[in-house]
Order: C-alpha cells, then sequence, then structure tokens
C-alpha cells in the first residue's frame, strides 16, 4: 500500500496476510477465512471503508481481543464485533448482502455508543481476537456450530503458534500496551494472561465478561455489566 502507515493501513494488512493463512486443524473442525473465502472481494471493501474511516492516524490504542471470530458474525463482515446491519447503519459502510445481526453486537453497540460514538471508541481501541480467524466444529449430527481456539487441547495445540505470533503482529499496530481488554473473563482470559507471563505484551489484562454470557443468562444485569465495561474502559475500574 502507498502512503504513510497508518493505524488503518497495518491492519488492512495484516487482513492481507490473514488471507494467505491455512491451518492445520484436528478433524471435526474447520477454520473460517473471511479474507479468502468466496465473499472475499466483498469483505475487503467492506473493511477497508471501515478502517479508513475510523483509523486513518498513527495515534496509538489499546486492543480489546475477544476469543475468536463468531462464523455468521465478524466471520462474515470481517470487521470484530460489528455485524452487518451496525456496519451499515451505524458507521454507513454500505454492507448489501449480508443479514447478520448478533447479540453480542448490540450489547457492544451500546457500550460504544455510551463511551461517546463509534468515531470516539475507536480513536481510542482497536477490537480485534486472540485467534483471528473464525473456528468452526462439526456436532454428531453433522451440524456445523461455533467454535474456540481453547475448546480442545488438540486444538489449541495446533494453533498455539499461530495465536502468538498473531499476537504479535497485531503489536505493530501501533498499540498502547499498558493495559489490554479480553472479552471472555473465563478460558480466554485465562490463556492469554498465560501467554502474557511469558512474553509480557502487555503491563496488565483486564477481564470482561463476554457479552453473549450477558445477553443470554444476565438481560437483568445488563445495566450493571455496560457500567463495568464503561469504568474499564475509561480507566476507573480501580
Amino acid at each position: 500500500m502507498n502512503g504513510p502507515p497508518t493505524i488503518a493501513r497495518r491492519i488492512l494488512a495484516f487482513n492481507e496476510r490473514l488471507a494467505d493463512t491455512t491451518l492445520d486443524v484436528p478433524p471435526g473442525f474447520t477454520v473460517i477465512n473471511p479474507f479468502s473465502g468466496h465473499q472475499r472481494d466483498r469483505v475487503r471493501e467492506v473493511t477497508t471503508a471501515f478502517y479508513s474511516k475510523y483509523f486513518d492516524d498513527d495515534k496509538p490504542r489499546r486492543l480489546v481481543l475477544g476469543s475468536s471470530p463468531a462464523r455468521r458474525g465478524t466471520a462474515v463482515t470481517g470487521v470484530p464485533f460489528e455485524d452487518a446491519k451496525l456496519l451499515e447503519n451505524e458507521t454507513g459502510v454500505d454492507v448489501d448482502g449480508y443479514a447478520v445481526s448478533r447479540p453480542s453486537a448490540g450489547f457492544l453497540h451500546d457500550v460504544i455508543n455510551r463511551y461517546g460514538g463509534r468515531k470516539a471508541f475507536y480513536a481510542d481501541f482497536v477490537m480485534s481476537f486472540v485467534c483471528p480467524l473464525g473456528l468452526a466444529r462439526e456436532k454428531t449430527n453433522g451440524r456445523e456450530v461455533n467454535c474456540n481456539y481453547y475448546e480442545s487441547r488438540k486444538l489449541l495445540a495446533a494453533l498455539e503458534p499461530f495465536l502468538a505470533e498473531s499476537l504479535e503482529e497485531q503489536l505493530e499496530f501501533g498499540i498502547d500496551a499498558s493495559v489490554c481488554y479480553c472479552i471472555g473473563s473465563g478460558e480466554n482470559f485465562n490463556f492469554l494472561s498465560s501467554m502474557n507471563e511469558g512474553r509480557r505484551y502487555f503491563q496488565k489484562i483486564i477481564p470482561l465478561e463476554h457479552p453473549r454470557y450477558i445477553t443470554q443468562y444476565n438481560r437483568d444485569r445488563k445495566e450493571e455489566f455496560a457500567n463495568k465495561y464503561l469504568a474499564a474502559l475509561r480507566g476507573l475500574d480501580g
């Protein structure tokens, strides 16, 4: 790419490298790569428009890391935690042909709005994943469902070099490594903390409950969790 090394250009270059990535995973598991899938040209168009809009500068940002893209969410759009409806309605990015709407994105949409809106939020944060490619596993009935990188020891062993390499590449975006926010306060936080112990990527990692856990099992506590997110993101969590 021509031009200065903005955050947008670094992220888009990372996505292009992901497009050329192939991973060997155990039988029963599948890697979902939106950057090399059948809609790769559309994904490239969407991601270029999105990152050019919000990240066309070189200001350092903090990382917000989920576990891996949902197969009907980011694995479709290529933009972490932004489903098609929100991309179209809230950012002005045309994503015709996609019809994805997820509760996780809805919760985060509310948090982002309360933070000050997308322009303010993305000026401070980059949202991404510990495993930046989607994963699925096949159930006994043949149905494919979402899968996390840590759900199988064999899967994690196969992916671990890729996870470390990907995180190191993402730190090159222009990341403020004083703190990282981990979406998923269980296994995702445990694994990221374990990696951090040996390599000291971040000075501090703050765990946040996954939006799916909040919206599916604790809907009556959404306000409490939204306030927790906001306090952490604003540095008011103590």
